[in-house]
């Protein structure tokens, strides 16, 4: 089998490095926008299939799998993709601060034979964060690359008490289930 990884995110990669896991990269280049009335779960599922899509429609052969993945960060039911600019991630900030949100990632393998869809969600606990910490993490760059303008493995986390589910899937890639899907489609 050939993994393919239809994203340059640097995170995913060292995730699946990791993981022990061999595979080439392909970024994909989709626009990442949101349909009227789509809920976060379908933005994310199609966002997923999307990416993995545009690579394996130039990757058909015996043996190659695509991995594609999509995390966003969802609010009340709003998705925060990676801000825009200064003042987006000092809006999401605020929003996240002090309560729970959720993060979720759609993931699809798709292979001949192989159409697989899936999510994972993570709801993550953040303290309440002095107006001054979020000016200086903004200032610092860590946020601006960042769906819901945060990296829980970064400065971040000392805002973050808790994570109810897969710590990987707020990274960005659910690690222990894309191992399951492969596994379920004896690609390990």
């Amino acid at each position: 089998m050939h993994l393919i990884l239809a994203s340059s995110s640097p995170r995913r990669q060292e995730l699946l490095r990791r993981a022990n896991l061999e595979f080439t990269v392909q970024p994909s280049d989709i626009p990442e926008d949101l349909r009227p009335g789509e809920s976060p779960r379908d933005f994310a599922e199609r966002l997923a299939f999307e990416k993995a899509n545009a690579i394996f429609q130039t990757n058909r052969a015996d043996g190659t799998v695509v991995l594609g993945a999509d995390t966003i960060v969802v609010v009340d039911n709003e998705v925060l993709g990676k801000p825009t600019n200064a003042t987006d991630a000092r809006r999401m900030l605020k929003m996240i601060s002090g309560r729970a949100h959720q993060v979720m990632t759609g993931v699809c393998l798709l292979g001949k034979g192989i159409h697989d869809v899936r999510l994972e969600t993570t709801v993550v606990h953040v303290i309440r964060i002095p107006e001054q910490e979020i000016e200086d993490y903004i200032a610092h760059g860590e946020p601006m690359d960042k769906a819901g303008a945060y990296a829980i493995q970064g400065i971040a986390s000392r805002w973050i008490p808790r994570v109810d589910g897969c710590f990987f899937n707020v990274v960005g890639l659910p690690v222990p289930l894309v191992y399951g899907m492969l596994r379920d489609h004896k690609l390990l």
